[in-house]
């Protein structure tokens, strides 16, 4: 799809109410009216007040949006509200009871923190306004071609239903003073459990930097990848998960407790890593570390890295529920949060150090200044390829059958 030759060229849909879309989802969608000029959105916004739901549980990534929602209230009129959820699942069926109880309009949700099977959800069912993203003057500068994952969410078509607002890569990080020559792919770690047990583990899925491990070692024990990027299939999910469970069964005796029991998220792995008890952390946020060290609260010997081959990476977006009170509001702040100046100050290891979205290479040289860290301590210093994420509709019967395996 090509991109918009100008920023005063853009022109956005404002949602004017749903209406019905028949086939095979039978479900009501966001009805793009007419175009309506950028500034005539701008004008509308003014006064609203956007109920933004996303993650609460990182207090840089909240003092940021602070900082987001004054300068929006300051520059465009515009009140955000951070609604902080801790699973995003519960924001899709709030939304799904909303439609459900006939109130397409005058949503409690007006934005959202979206990827994943998340979004796959409510795409399907009709529930998002749009498509809006790739009107938004901000949208001119996304590195579309660099980051693909921008356009294409879980190996799902993003069709301009959601904005991306930052990029994730499956990330290690070690005590370089415990752990020099960390493991390069899914085989050297095994080898390094059975070597040193109790001294590795990953989070208990359905959290998902647990199943992103899960799917990282399926994906590099799988015979057919091919499959992992087509839409679930009940019939073939034997097959292709054979060899994953394999290896987990090898895997589990040597971890921390034996693999009887897993530490609830990162956040925990990360602790239990600065208080030596574990070998191996592990993120979604390449700078994660590094943030980390800046702080005091990770060893600076800290290094992170990436497998070899290459590790699980995607973008994650802002969306627009289809019965939104703000879309509007919800559409400038979405555009601010991907304005060069607040996707530099995001990617700022001292504020949240997420990278950008962007393309640096197409920003004037004023803006291109402003994401000029050099590289930090902790930083990735080899980045690796990143690997497509599979299919959404699969990411559930994977952890079912996991916690049905492992989840005592």
């Amino acid at each position: 799809m090509a991109r918009h030759p100008s920023r005063r060229q853009f022109t956005l849909a404002l949602a004017s109410g749903p209406v019905a879309v028949w086939g095979s989802h039978a479900l009501a969608q966001s009805a793009p009216p007419a175009s309506t000029s950028w500034a005539a959105i701008e004008k509308s916004a003014r006064g609203q007040t956007v109920y933004f739901n996303a993650w609460g549980g990182s207090t840089r990534i909240n003092d940021y949006l602070k900082w987001a929602a004054a300068e929006v209230a300051r520059l465009y009129g515009v009140t955000v509200e951070h609604v902080k959820v801790t699973d995003t699942a519960d924001v899709v069926k709030r939304v799904r009871t909303e439609k459900s109880a006939g109130k397409l309009q005058g949503g409690s949700v007006d934005m959202v923190w979206i990827n994943g099977e998340n979004f796959l959800a409510m795409k399907r069912e009709g529930l998002l306004f749009g498509p809006f993203s790739e009107g938004l003057p901000s949208y001119a500068n996304v590195d579309t071609v660099g980051k693909p994952t921008t356009r294409i969410d879980f190996s799902e078509q993003v069709n301009g239903m959601e904005a991306p607002w930052g990029m994730a890569q499956l990330t290690f990080y070690a005590d370089s003073t415990r752990l020099p020559k960390p493991p390069s792919s899914m085989q050297p770690l095994l080898d390094y459990a059975r070597a040193n047990p109790g001294r590795i583990s990953y989070p208990r899925p359905p959290d998902f930097m647990g199943t992103t491990f899960v799917k990282q070692a399926w994906l590099e024990r799988a015979t057919d990848k091919s499959a992992l990027y087509k839409p679930y299939a009940a019939d073939n999910f034997a097959q292709s998960t054979e060899n994953l469970w394999r290896f987990l069964d090898e895997l589990h005796p040597h971890l921390w407790r034996q693999g009887k029991q897993f530490p609830t998220n990162a956040v925990a792995i990360r602790q239990m890593l600065s208080d030596g008890e574990l070998h191996l952390g592990m993120t979604f946020n390449p700078n994660e570390a590094a943030n980390e060290i800046a702080a005091h609260r990770l060893s600076s010997a800290v290094k992170s890295y990436q497998f070899e081959s290459g590790t699980l990476g995607n973008t994650h977006f802002l969306a627009i529920p289809f019965n939104a009170n703000a879309s509007a509001g919800a559409q400038v702040f979405i555009n601010f949060l991907m304005s060069p100046t607040a996707q530099a100050r995001k990617a700022d290891i001292k504020v949240w150090g997420d990278p950008t979205v962007l393309a640096i290479e197409k920003l004037p040289a004023a803006e291109r200044t402003l994401f000029t860290q050099g590289q930090q301590p902790g930083q990735v210093e080899s980045p690796k390829p990143t690997l497509p994420e599979p299919h959404g509709t699969w990411v559930d019967p994977l952890e079912k059958e996991w916690l049905r395996r492992y989840g005592r």
